[in-house]
């Protein structure tokens, strides 16, 4: 989500202007995102785009004012396509019960919501509402089609994590497919087409270096927020990929391979004047444990891994003690 686009909606707003969203900043209304749904498509974000007013207002400043903060924020949107059964439905016999009211009403509505639940909406939700709307968090929506007449999407206020893979082995080409798919901004990182291709990375950013090794990686800046996975093909430059990790404070680094090739990496990359405190960040090998050992189990112990550092990453010392705790990992 761009700061641009909030900000042009409640300009639009402002002067009594019917606001343009585009799928390209909306994507969870795409035809990609909505296959198969036959109630939501990129049709709906025009009709929530005719339904917005003045009083929406202060939902798109909320959320504006969460992108400046580095809030871990939505925008949610409830869609109805069936005005009486959305606020006629009822609670099933299997979730907790809220109550007698369906949804408050049957139109429409942009929301704002942040991961500590505070919500803000032009108009009021119903406890059965209220429910849904939190459930973006988990986002897009997780029980988006529980109630009739009415279902949810949402789009995130904050930016993708970037992850490197720095070699285009078929480990990466499977941790590429798998990475996108959950939601971080895939860089593939090589020095022959023939491995580094569209075909092979059709989703990931795709760097190509040239003199036939990984010495340009060194011109290449990368963030401290970034994650780096050091899966060169035969491990040939994984000492080069641990060197620029750590050199650029990435905030997390780790490198495939057994033992015995991680001590010659070690030793490499202590050579070239890496700390020892700067190597032991590397997680080595990578990836949760399991018993992953084809490309694509590899990629799943990876890519599991690299989700809980974000989810580390992102939330608050008390939410991720109290989520701890919820998976016996206290």
């Amino acid at each position: 989500m761009k700061r641009e686009t909030i900000a042009t909606i409640i300009e639009d707003l402002q002067a009594g202007r019917t606001p343009v969203l585009a799928v390209e900043d909306f994507p969870a209304f795409s035809d990609e995102a909505t296959a198969g749904d036959p109630h939501i498509g990129p049709e709906t974000l025009q009709a929530i785009a005719a339904a917005l007013a003045e009083a929406d207002i202060p939902t798109f400043e909320r959320a504006l004012r969460a992108m400046d903060e580095g809030d871990l924020a939505w925008l949610g949107f409830k869609v109805v396509y069936d005005a009486a059964a959305a606020q006629g439905n009822v609670d099933n016999e299997v979730t907790k019960k809220y109550g007698e009211q369906g949804s408050a009403d049957g139109e429409p509505l942009v929301f704002f919501c942040n991961d500590a639940k505070e919500i803000v909406a032009s108009r009021e939700l119903s406890p059965r509402d209220t429910f849904q709307a939190k459930d973006v968090t988990r986002g897009p929506s997780m029980h988006n089609d529980q109630f009739d007449g009415l279902t949810w999407a949402s789009e995130p206020l904050f930016g993708k994590v970037r992850v490197w893979l720095l070699g285009a082995s078929d480990a990466a080409v499977e941790v590429a497919q798998l990475a996108d798919h959950v939601g971080f901004h895939v860089v593939a990182v090589d020095y022959d087409p023939a491995f580094l291709n569209e075909e092979r990375f059709p989703q990931a950013e795709r760097i190509m270096l040239h003199g036939g090794n990984f010495d340009e990686l060194a011109n290449m800046p990368a963030r401290p927020e970034d994650y780096v996975c050091v899966l060169t093909r035969g491990h040939m430059f994984d000492p080069e990929s641990c060197i620029w990790a750590l050199q650029n404070g990435v905030h997390y680094v780790g490198m495939m391979g057994c033992a015995g090739k991680n001590s010659t990496v070690h030793d490499l990359v202590i050579n070239a004047g890496i700390s020892e405190a700067d190597w032991d960040r590397v997680k080595r090998p990578i990836g949760l444990k399991f018993g992953a050992k084809t490309p694509a189990e590899l990629a799943i112990a990876i890519v599991a891994e690299l989700v809980d550092v974000r989810y580390k990453q992102r939330y608050s010392d008390e939410a991720r003690n109290r989520h701890e705790k919820s998976l016996g990992r206290e």
